[in-house]
């Protein structure tokens, strides 16, 4: 069926031009909308799913980077009602990270099915006016230097166009906004069959997280918390196509070898076989069209970090969109998207198909790094700490401009204010953030410009630092400076927000 929620976003009817058209409801696109809908836009959400969020998917872990991200929109509490953390990450036998050092409010990994982060970020795109639209297929793609016409398909069959400012791909690995743009999806299958299934287990296991693998087969198992467990496995003796029937049993036998016991497992709800890719696409902006999680990058399942680099897409470009399109900055703020999310794609490609690699080793030099790999992370601190930071994705940071502070492009911690507010909170709305010494008073800002920048809120560090920072919306630091001259913060702002097209 079709949904449409109430609220200020407009709907796609023919000789309407709503600013943005989201296309994919994952939790890629579920954020992008509901961050440009928080900042006053009209977006339109397309997704060719029925309106029916599944209780079957494939992600379930939830890293502290994007926790962190949903806690600047107010989500990240809730979110944690509905799963379990693990603050031990075992890559491999002799292996294990300790994610209780991460310097952040979240030094663990949520597990939680994918369904419910797309539960809650839906529940704040509806409430802000997102307009949804289901069954609502995209065929066909046209921009100008003025806009962008699609041609899309209801599940009633009609098929009619629409034209938008701009159009954001978050629709999967299977992209038809990537096909229309003509963007090539560059790469390799690195597991040809790998199974996944939910089920019910007569016995508990220990762990939230159970992982393992011996001779030619592998198996993990995470608990959902609800008396669910999702189980994904691999034989290398049996890789076959995934249309090939998978039964129980299968499942059942892979898991025995790979961790010693089924734990009884019975009533499988899902079974299905998928391959493991790992493609980027060259570009993720094509003039008025941008790709977003999947649609860009799909990277292999180690260390769980596919839907986690999606969402932070999102928080990276949605206070960009935001800002062009409601006049506040350039068009070339746009392709900063590229410069800073691309090699974070990439990154991403790296290391996790790298952990694949080593886990599937079977080759005696392969088996040999990896007990070496293993042995430098569990002995050496800085390996250890590079190591977490990548996988959670709190250790990325963005190209600054020559010259730049040495905080610009970095993250910035959700710190306690001395208002008593910590950054997080202080972020939710959209909005820049300005952190000053305690002994800094800015004057009232006014600008004179007709449709000015929205000013920084302003904070103050509860302590005695002297740094002061710009924090973007997306929680990191845009501008800083190492004392507390008043005049020279004012007229920082005053460039970035007061005149006409500066960001």
């Amino acid at each position: 069926m079709n949904g449409t929620s109430t609220g200020k976003g407009n709907d796609p009817t023919p000789g309407a031009t709503p600013p943005v058209i989201v296309v994919g409801a994952g939790p890629t696109g579920l954020i992008l909308a509901g961050d440009l809908a928080e900042a006053g836009i009209a977006v339109t959400l397309l997704e060719k799913r029925p309106r029916q969020i599944s209780n079957l998917s494939r992600a379930f872990g939830v890293h502290a980077r994007t926790l962190e991200q949903l806690d600047a929109r107010g989500l990240a509490d809730d979110l944690l009602a509905t799963g379990s953390t693990i603050t031990q990450l075992r890559l491999f036998r002799r292996l294990s990270l300790d994610l209780t050092t991460l310097p952040s409010r979240f030094p663990f990994l949520l597990i939680t099915p994918q369904y419910e982060v797309e539960r809650l970020l839906e529940q704040r795109a509806r409430r802000l006016g997102v307009r949804f639209r289901y069954e609502t297929e995209l065929l066909a793609l046209r921009q100008d230097a003025d806009g962008v016409d699609i041609d899309v398909r209801t599940g009633e069959g009609t098929t009619t166009t629409h034209r938008a400012a701009y159009v954001v791909g978050a629709d999967g690995h299977r992209s038809t906004v990537r096909q229309a743009i003509g963007q090539p999806f560059p790469g390799d299958s690195v597991i040809t069959s790998l199974f996944l299934a939910d089920v019910r287990l007569g016995q508990k296991p220990d762990s939230v997280l159970t992982v393992d693998g011996t001779g030619d087969v592998f198996a993990m198992i995470a608990s959902f918390g609800d008396g669910w467990y999702r189980v994904m496995g691999w034989n290398r003796r049996n890789e076959v196509p995934d249309d090939h029937p998978l039964d129980l049993d299968e499942v059942k036998d892979v898991t025995r070898r790979a961790l010693g016991t089924d734990y009884g497992m019975h009533d499988a709800r899902w079974l299905s076989r998928f391959h493991s890719d790992e493609r980027q696409a060259p570009e993720y902006r094509a003039g008025r069209v941008f790709l977003a999680g999947d649609a860009a990058h799909i990277h292999s399942p180690a260390g769980g970090q596919g839907m986690n680099t999606g969402m932070q897409d999102a928080a990276n470009l949605s206070w960009k969109l935001a800002a062009v399109v409601t006049g506040q900055a350039p068009d070339n703020l746009l392709d900063t998207y590229q410069t800073e999310r691309h090699p974070v794609g990439k990154a991403v490609l790296r290391s996790s198909g790298g952990l694949l690699r080593l886990a599937r080793a079977k080759n005696p030099a392969l088996r040999a790094l990896r007990a070496v790999v293993s042995a430098l992370v569990n002995a050496a601190a800085p390996a250890r700490t590079k190591a977490l930071a990548q996988i959670t994705g709190i250790g990325y940071r963005y190209p600054a401009p020559r010259g730049a502070h040495p905080l610009v492009g970095t993250r910035v911690q959700d710190v306690t204010l001395k208002s008593g507010k910590r950054l997080h909170e202080a972020l939710r709305g959209g909005h820049f953030v300005l952190i000053t010494p305690p002994t800094v008073q800015l004057p009232h800002h006014t600008a004179p410009d007709d449709k000015p920048a929205t000013p920084p809120a302003v904070e103050h560090w509860a302590d005695d630092r002297r740094t002061t920072i710009l924090v973007r919306p997306d929680g990191y630091t845009a501008w800083a400076q190492d004392d507390a001259d008043t005049t020279a913060i004012e007229a920082a702002v005053s460039a970035r927000f007061n005149a006409p097209g500066r960001h």
